[in-house]
């Protein structure tokens, strides 16, 4: 019987003098399998001649195995028990060695190494939760994945071509979108705007999307378009009711279908480029659905504007929807985000509203570079080229960087909204403490806010107290200036008086005119005789 091991002068030996132990260098996997043979043949080489030892060794090494072998992936498993059953030979063994260490030992010259207690180890540094976006991945790859899309603007602003530009497929000829060469001027015109939903499969690298289209035919398109908003308010907020109903249903298992969610999670809102500002029809629906849908803004057919008009309307667009206090749709700045997402959230922004050209057909330029756009006398518009349209960067907001977190708004942010408004006008009403959380802090954070609540009641209190004595003291002080300017007048013209007494007086001296008057008896004036 022979085995396969190094030999012990093909190792270093430490600084005592002791040569390395050869089964700590080649891991625990293969050092477990060679103590246990090398045990096995000392114990078969036993004076009593059993092997009774060996057995006992072999089935604690058969113990270590399967609790090693619990620590590693199926995969691992599978490898390990196929080098296992391979025959072992002095030129192939389970564990390749490099023939130059391997040594081919006969039973007259194997050693007798000593029986080593085995010493079981618990193995903790590796959990698995770091698999979990893994699942995940394996999950909504499996799933798949629904996106709802809306676009409204008026007709001939090219809404269709745009989103057979925005995923490179023309659904036109998969028979879902309604091909505009078949429709005519029927004897009757619809009065009210029309609500067409579009679905198509899409699938690019393995995943896959069912994507929803939702269109408004007929917008704009009337004398009177007062009321042009109101059918598509009404589509919003029926797919938010019908969503809303089926949460309140007593079997929930349809919302895990993608179908379930027809919620609309993006709404393009195309802008006629006039070049002047938005018309009264474009603010009054941007106005009434913001609240709604996640709106993003686009300026249709951008390639009739130069680069200098399409800035200038760009700022006053966002100047009209400032004004107006018109929410569009901002991406979220998170504090795990990046900088490079921050600065490509910030790019997003500043280019909005999006200035786009829709295209799929194949221009080749001359040197022999095929793109998409369109072309004129003067040169090629190319749809995904950034210098010359914001395409590529509303295809990256829209679907490459934003398209979970357009969904995510909508259910958490858009549809709470309309939830809790609608049950709130049904007389449905939450207990403030039914979910409240009771914990230490939480109670000393409310604690603190009821003192914070209570000290500015009395500052506010102490100010008016403080306010009121004040206007008290003035009124006061006023009042006593008014009765020293009153004396003080009074004294004034006491004073005036007697300056003109004694002017007159003072007349009379110089005159030679008597200054007292006589005063006359009751027998008859005043004589000099007697």
């Amino acid at each position: 019987m022979s085995a396969t091991v190094p030999h012990p002068s093909l190792f270093p030996s430490t600084s005592g003098g002791q040569t390395a132990d050869p089964l700590q260098s080649l891991g625990e996997p293969i050092g477990a399998t060679i103590t246990a043979t090398a045990t096995r043949m000392s114990s078969e080489r036993g004076s009593d001649g059993t092997e009774e030892s060996g057995v006992m060794v072999q089935r604690e090494h058969v113990e270590e195995d399967e609790a090693y072998m619990s620590l590693q992936s199926p995969h691992e498993v599978r490898e390990l028990q196929t080098q296992a059953s391979a025959p072992t030979s002095p030129v192939e063994s389970s564990t390749p060695i490099p023939s130059s260490t391997v040594v081919d030992l006969t039973p007259a010259e194997a050693p007798k190494p000593p029986v080593k207690e085995i010493i079981r180890k618990t193995i903790t540094g590796y959990v698995g939760f770091a698999n979990l976006p893994n699942q995940w991945h394996r999950k909504a790859t499996a799933k798949g994945f629904a996106f709802n899309l809306m676009v409204c603007g008026e007709s001939g602003l090219g809404k269709t071509t745009l989103v057979n530009t925005l995923f490179a497929k023309s659904l036109e000829d998969q028979g879902v979108l309604p091909s505009k060469v078949d429709k005519g001027i029927g004897p009757e015109v619809p009065k009210t705007v029309e609500i067409t939903n579009i679905t198509a499969n899409i699938e690019e690298s393995g995943v896959r999307c069912r994507l929803t289209v939702v269109d408004t035919p007929g917008f704009g398109d009337y004398i009177n378009n007062d009321l042009a908003w109101r059918p598509i308010l009404d589509n919003v907020e029926k797919r938010f009711n019908d969503y809303l109903d089926a949460e309140n249903a007593p079997t929930r298992t349809q919302l895990r279908n993608l179908e379930t969610d027809k919620r609309i999670h993006a709404l393009l809102y195309f802008i006629q480029p006039t070049g002047h500002s938005l018309k009264p029809i474009d603010i009054e629906v941007m106005k009434r659905l913001c609240d709604r849908v996640n709106l993003i803004p686009v300026i249709a057919k951008a390639d009739t504007l130069t680069d200098d008009e399409v800035n200038t309307f760009k700022a006053r667009v966002r100047a009209d929807i400032e004004h107006h206090g018109i929410k569009t749709y901002k991406p979220e700045e998170n504090d795990y985000d990046d900088e490079d997402t921050i600065m490509e959230n910030r790019e997003f922004m500043a280019k909005m509203p999006f200035a786009v050209v829709g295209s799929l057909t194949q221009i080749e330029l001359p040197g022999g570079r095929r793109v998409r756009g369109r072309k004129y006398p003067w040169g090629v518009i190319e749809v995904d080229n950034e210098d010359h349209c914001d395409f590529v960067k509303l295809r990256e907001m829209l679907v490459r960087t934003h398209m979970e977190e357009l969904k995510d708004r909508t259910a958490q942010t858009l549809y709470e909204s309309y939830r809790t408004e609608k049950l709130m006008a049904m007389g449905i009403s939450q207990d403030a403490s039914v979910f409240k959380e009771i914990s230490p802090q939480a109670k000393l954070e409310e604690e603190r806010q009821l003192h914070e609540a209570k000290l500015a009641k009395m500052e506010n209190e102490m100010k008016l107290v403080f306010a009121q004595k004040v206007a008290e003291k003035e009124q006061k002080l006023r009042q006593s200036e008014e009765e020293l300017y009153a004396r003080h007048r009074e004294m004034k013209e006491q004073l005036e008086k007697q300056k003109q007494e004694i002017e007159q007086k003072k007349i009379r001296i110089e005159a030679g005119t008597p200054t007292m008057e006589v005063k006359t008896g009751k027998r008859g004036k005043f004589s000099l005789g007697r």
